[in-house]
């Protein structure tokens, strides 16, 4: 609140709003052009990114969609929400077409009393992925992605790692495991510590 300006109890945005104004920015370009000169701003102040980068993802929940079974196989059918809802603007404004569900297994294993694991739980989570890549130093935010709950987290390697950074080590969970990651992390000489 304090970053953008806002009072306690005063008018904000809601979520509808900044997902347009994040849509617009990525198709217009403006958003890339945004970072490159914030970029430029750290280097001009001397920062160099020189050590490494931590990748990751985190799920972002976006509101449950009611939807009929048709609307429903019209979104898997990739129809946008004016083509599904073309007679209501203002309901095909408020639909989102490009969240998905997605399943997050994990969280604290818990163990019973005689020691043995319960079983981990997997929870229904609609929304997005957000992924993004940090410099392991300083924690800034190199590079970012945002795709649906459902898009696998290790596609999107490539797409976050910033070459500019001068260490060649890039550490991540699992997910980011493949071997095509792999290899495109040999082919960039790329040190990974993938665990």
């Amino acid at each position: 609140m304090r970053f953008l300006n806002f009072e306690l109890g005063g008018a904000t945005p809601d979520e509808n709003a900044i997902r347009h104004f994040r849509n617009r920015m990525t198709e217009t370009g403006t958003l890339k052009r945004v970072i490159k000169a914030f970029d430029w701003q750290l280097h001009k102040k001397g920062y160099i990114p020189m050590s490494g980068q931590i990748v990751d993802a985190n799920l972002v929940p976006a509101p449950k969609q009611r939807n009929t079974d048709g609307e429903k196989e019209a979104v898997k059918a990739s129809k946008s929400a004016k083509e599904i809802w073309p007679d209501h603007p203002n309901k095909a404004a408020q639909k989102d077409t490009n969240a998905r569900w997605t399943l997050k297994v994990g969280g604290k294993v818990r163990y019973r009393p005689d020691e043995t694991p319960l079983p981990q739980i997997a929870l229904p989570v609609f929304g997005y992925k957000s992924h993004i890549s940090i410099d392991r130093k300083f924690g800034l935010i190199r590079g970012s992605t945002v795709t649906s709950a459902a898009d696998a987290d290790g596609r999107q390697l490539k797409h976050v790692l910033r070459k500019d950074n001068t260490a060649s080590d890039v550490w991540a969970d699992s997910a980011y495991l493949s071997q095509s990651n792999e290899k495109w992390l040999t082919n960039n000489m790329v040190t990974r510590q993938i665990h």
